[in-house]
């Protein structure tokens, strides 16, 4: 199998995943495709494997905002009044990507990758209706934005709790203008990667493919996979990958 065969058949399970269980699909694509480049005997550092993400968070967020403005779910005042915020915090952090040593980031990512399993097993308090934003909600979402540029993620495993707990905005909603916010994070993110030569045009064409039919494939296998089980097995991976990037970076 070649490298880029495996970034597409990452993409789909990253997209169904996503689609499943509400989760960016850079969780799933920066340690698989870093394992997988291992394994294939064409390793790439971690900040590579970042860059290629952005371009599955950018195609991931383009398309589903699109669906979302249709369906009159996203706050666009909201979204327009956080964007310079996660875009500036994605600067900084996909710069923060390029200069940072691999194991800082491969570290930081595997306590995103625990984060996500905990909350996958213990579930979040989620809020309904709107309510009152919060002073805190400008500043938490200006960190989801150094967040995604550092780790490739789509920002939403920040965003969502920041503008339902801290924002005001109900879940549904929430889930909609972040989605909205994440293709423009995106684009700046991977200008900066490209610019920085770590983004490799072949494997990005073949995660963010692999990602949006996965998704579509996902968002029609929701309702028929029991949501108890799955988290339960995907939590134990998410553990897995933090232990095995652990293990390569610090052992």
């Amino acid at each position: 199998m070649t490298l880029t065969l495996a970034a597409l058949v990452i993409g789909l399970l990253a997209g169904i995943l996503g689609a499943i269980l509400g989760l960016g699909g850079g969780v799933v694509v920066v340690p698989a495709l870093s394992l997988a480049s291992d394994a294939l005997g064409h390793p790439l550092p971690i900040a590579a494997t970042i860059a290629v993400s952005q371009v599955g968070v950018l195609a991931v967020g383009l398309s589903g905002a699109a669906g979302y403005l249709e369906r009159g779910l996203v706050r666009t005042r909201t979204g327009y009044l956080y964007a310079p915020l996660t875009i500036a915090g994605g600067v900084i952090g996909s710069l923060l990507g390029l200069v940072l040593p691999a194991k800082a980031v491969a570290t930081v990512f595997a306590g995103l990758l625990l984060y996500s399993a905990y909350k996958l097993l213990r579930g979040g308090r989620r809020v309904e209706e709107g309510g009152a934003a919060s002073p805190w909600a400008a500043p938490g979402m200006g960190f989801a934005g150094i967040m995604s540029g550092l780790l490739g993620i789509g920002g939403g495993t920040v965003q969502v709790p920041v503008m339902n707990l801290l924002g005001g905005l109900p879940l549904r909603e929430a889930i909609a203008t972040s989605t909205f916010i994440m293709g423009l994070t995106a684009v700046g993110n991977t200008l900066i990667y490209q610019a920085g030569g770590l983004l490799d045009p072949a494997l990005a064409c073949a995660i963010a493919l692999g990602v949006l039919f996965g998704a579509r494939a996902g968002a029609g296998l929701q309702e028929k996979i029991p949501a108890t089980q799955l988290k339960t097995i995907f939590a134990a991976l998410l553990l897995l990958t933090a232990a095995q990037l652990l293990w390569k970076y610090w052992l």
